[in-house]
């Protein structure tokens, strides 16, 4: 893999990036070599620094020779080809249709979910103070059905969606840390994913450098 020289994946703010989680924990996982920058959200140069990248002027975005690659999904997408024996998607055929169809319904949908309550990791193991709305644990519900879906029919050989970490657990894992900073009522099996997911260890090297940061994003403050 280290032929294929090193990457940098530009990121926004670890304890609140979601999408920036999302291909961090690809790479991290599957052993890629890769440098970070972190640009922080609501500082006066984050457009300006991100759109001379990306003209899509958000985080992440992955350079690797000469390329920009925005967007976690097509940033996975593009690792899984550069990099093939980090074995980003599962080698089953139907194993992988269903890890990318996953991956694509987390990539477009659970909206209720992401806007009620934001990708925190500081913040205190409540619940919402107003509760969760019935769109919200309609959200919850699919995510428990899918995962234990994915569990049932591929997930032999480890405690990951498809057995081995894949793109389809960095695709979920902001959603595993709602799940957990919310205190969002799930089923056993969920909660084991959960802590499979959160015992990572690149997930673990992402949590302590989030809980170093000062920085303040108000917006993502949901009580």
């Amino acid at each position: 893999m280290a032929a294929q020289g090193k990457a940098t994946l530009v990121i926004g703010n670890k304890n609140y990036s979601s999408w920036s989680l999302r291909p961090w924990m690809a790479l991290a996982m599957g052993g890629i070599p890769f440098e970070e920058k972190l640009v922080r959200f609501g500082e006066p140069r984050f457009s300006r620094e991100v759109k001379k990248i990306s003209g899509a002027g958000l985080v992440p975005v992955l350079l690797h020779k000469g390329n920009a690659i925005w967007d976690s999904l097509a940033i996975i997408e593009y690792a899984a080809e550069t990099w093939p024996k980090a074995n980003i998607w599962p080698k089953n055929a139907a194993a992988r249709a269903m890890a990318r169809s996953a991956a694509a319904e987390m990539h477009s949908g659970f909206g209720a979910v992401r806007n009620a309550c934001p990708m925190n990791l500081r913040r205190p193991k409540v619940a919402l103070k107003a509760g969760f709305s019935v769109a919200v644990m309609k959200d919850v519900r699919r995510i428990e059905t899918l995962w234990s879906q994915c569990r049932r029919l591929h997930g032999k050989g480890g405690p990951f969606l498809f057995g081995k970490f894949s793109g389809a657990d960095a695709m979920f894992a902001p959603v595993v840390t709602r799940l957990d900073s919310y205190a969002i009522p799930v089923k056993k099996e969920t909660r084991e994913y959960i802590n499979a997911v959160m015992a990572t260890p690149a997930f673990n090297a992402w949590l302590a450098a989030a809980l170093k940061e000062p920085w303040i994003v108000p917006h993502d403050e949901a009580e």
